[in-house]
């Protein structure tokens, strides 16, 4: 499916060629598809998997976005790399995101986007072929934050989680983004009135987010990006979701990875290491990467990228039985 030409000239987060996705896929040694999905409470949202080309998987990896992002622009690169090393790879776009339904960027409810996501992941997992594989959660910042959500609403459940990588979790919106007093409590209050009001003074997350010029371009360029002011009613919610998060990050027992960069100034990279301090996991790692911002697998120069990345697989090989790359088999 060829997508429409993106502001800036760009088809596609690589470029214009080449022009089909189908293309693209095969020459990086991966399958790719996207589909809909309707939620248990009606919301039709859109997926996508990345598979490995040959061969049965060696694990499933269950896959959130940040909030105003989408899986189809630059999200694409983490999905393709770890489909290349044998993992089966799905995601979606999260209500008010890209191309799902919803009002662009409107969260009104953290935790039935939770659950929408829960379902979702409960129906790939159902998938005769990924039956009895080892599942992951991914979520790179608000989708680090669903993912512990996801942990927490399933801890007692029987179906259970081998692991999470968080990637710059949102567990606490960061002090330098987050409106000062009393600008909260007049969000707040205002927000039960016109919550879909995209007024909120904030800072250029895109900016603050991606340290390569270049790069930036790229993000900038897609055309499902919401490039516009946060809604009040999101605001509201994600503050009112990261302080509950915050405070039960003694309660996370899943085995984790939680990866952040030490520059960070979306999401804070001291409530991950309160979130590696706290959680009673006894399989947990942390990694505080030196000077790199918050868009950590995208944003940064690529050898930066390379060594996230390869962390990250790292970790997944050491919990899915050793390394495996597809790509030439």
């Amino acid at each position: 499916m060829a997508a429409a030409e993106a502001p800036g000239g760009r088809s596609h987060f690589w470029g214009d060629a080449p022009a089909e996705e189908g293309d693209y896929y095969a020459a990086q040694g991966i399958h790719g598809s996207s589909s809909f999905y309707t939620s248990p409470r009606g919301v039709t949202l859109f997926t996508r998997s990345w598979l490995p080309q040959t061969g049965r998987p060696r694990a499933l990896i269950c896959m959130i976005h940040g909030y105003g992002n989408d899986i189809s622009w630059t999200f694409q690169a983490t999905p393709i790399f770890l489909a290349q090393h044998g993992f089966a790879c799905f995601a979606l776009d999260l209500p008010g995101h890209g191309r799902s339904q919803g009002l662009r960027a409107f969260v009104s409810d953290v935790d039935a986007v939770a659950c929408d996501c829960l379902a979702y992941f409960r129906s790939v997992r159902q998938s005769p072929e990924l039956q009895g594989l080892p599942c992951f959660l991914f979520g790179e910042s608000m989708g680090g934050a669903l993912c512990l959500l996801i942990h927490l609403l399933e801890q007692e459940g029987e179906q259970r989680w081998d692991g999470a990588v968080l990637v710059a979790p949102m567990c606490k919106i960061s002090d330098s983004i987050r409106p000062r007093w009393p600008v909260p409590e007049i969000l707040i209050f205002v927000a039960k009135f016109a919550p879909t009001l995209p007024v909120v003074p904030t800072a250029d997350l895109l900016a603050k987010s991606v340290k390569v010029e270049e790069k930036r371009i790229v993000a900038a360029s897609n055309p499902l990006r919401y490039a516009g002011r946060p809604r009040l009613g999101t605001v509201a919610e994600l503050m009112r979701v990261t302080d509950r998060l915050n405070s039960r990050l003694s309660e996370v027992t899943i085995p984790f990875i939680v990866l952040h960069g030490s520059a960070d100034v979306v999401t804070d990279p001291s409530v991950s290491r309160a979130l590696y301090d706290a959680a009673k996991s006894k399989d947990k790692t942390i990694k505080i990467y030196d000077g790199m911002l918050h868009s950590l697998l995208f944003g940064e120069p690529d050898e930066n990228v390379a060594m996230v990345r390869n962390d990250i697989l790292a970790w997944l090989n050491e919990r899915t039985g050793g390394a495996a790359d597809r790509r030439n088999c």
